[in-house]
């Protein structure tokens, strides 16, 4: 399936690697199909990935691995809301946050209250509101990354 992107342009994406929020993500409620998209063709470059919006070229939001941040990242959420996506392993499993990327980028953030869960199994994904008070909706990350890219 071809679809329109505003930053990379026209994608050719298999329907196998859309993913699929059955309640859209928060603040983006109207759209449910989403695809995973990186800035680089080498698998070893997925510090920051994409989630775009199969339904609207312009809504592509910069997301990471959490654990990849600060190897700590343990969300409580309660697991009756992660029906939604299906039975799954914890191999199955992606948890991604999104990022803020501001101007001057060593102010970006994470948004580690609302985690992005993912079952890769059935392709279906929920944000949940994480119960962890220590988690920030603006969680500063720009050292962290900047350590761990540079310790790779």
């Amino acid at each position: 399936m071809l679809i329109k992107t505003k930053c990379f342009g026209d994608v050719d994406v298999s329907t196998e690697k859309i993913i699929h929020f059955e309640n859209g993500l928060m603040g983006f409620e109207g759209f449910k199909d989403y695809t995973i998209l990186f800035n680089s063709e080498k698998k070893a470059n997925k510090t920051i990935m994409w989630l775009q919006s199969i339904e609207e070229q312009a809504l592509a939001l910069p997301v990471v691995d959490p654990m990849f941040i600060s190897g700590a990242y343990n969300p409580v959420v309660e697991d009756e809301l992660l029906t939604s996506i299906g039975e799954f392993e914890e191999d199955d499993m992606l948890i991604l946050v999104t990022l803020t990327v501001p101007p001057d980028i060593t102010k970006m953030t994470a948004n580690y209250k609302a985690p992005i869960i993912i079952n890769a199994g059935t392709l279906k994904g929920v944000q949940l509101i994480a119960e962890n008070e220590e988690y920030l909706v603006k969680q500063p990350v720009y050292d962290l990354l900047k350590k761990r890219k540079g310790g790779e």
